[in-house]
């Protein structure tokens, strides 16, 4: 091999084990109306690699994207956007991530974020949360299951 071919296949060689993983970002919209009924996120579940982010866009006025309490990681600090914030959120740590707009929580406005290998827990089947976004939760804990019986 001439020293040209051998710096030619160490370059390539060092740029494939040095490039960093790209990172995925999921667009989420804050809905007056959806798919699903009123006052919805869609998609209302996510599942992302740890590093991946979730782009909360205004579909209409009045709406927030907030982590909730008890809903997420045990070490994660948790986020809260400002009404009528289209905000980014970076998600590092592998577990599941409650998310709800603050002003439509109680009409159900939830969604559920899963990132890398979570298990649904019991305590967050159980969380405590209004009646209408129980319901939304219950929904989307459905599916989840769905999926992994018929795997």
């Amino acid at each position: 091999m001439t020293m040209r071919v051998r710096l030619a296949a160490a370059l390539i060689t060092l740029g494939l084990t040095a490039a960093p993983a790209l990172a995925e970002t999921i667009e989420v919209k804050m809905l007056n109306r959806g798919e699903n009924g009123s006052m919805v996120f869609e998609p209302d579940y996510v599942e992302l690699k740890p590093g991946d982010s979730v782009k909360f866009r205004a579909g209409h006025r009045s709406h927030n994207a907030t982590s909730i309490d008890g809903m997420v990681p045990a070490d994660y600090a948790g986020f809260k956007g400002q009404i009528n914030e289209e905000i980014e959120v970076t998600f590092d740590t592998s577990g599941l991530y409650g998310i709800k707009c603050s002003p439509h929580f109680a009409m159900g406005m939830v969604m559920l974020i899963k990132v890398g290998e979570a298990e649904l827990t019991d305590a967050l089947r159980k969380a405590e949360v209004p009646g209408r976004a129980r319901g939304r939760f219950d929904a989307i804990f459905a599916r989840i299951d769905q999926t992994k019986a018929a795997q």
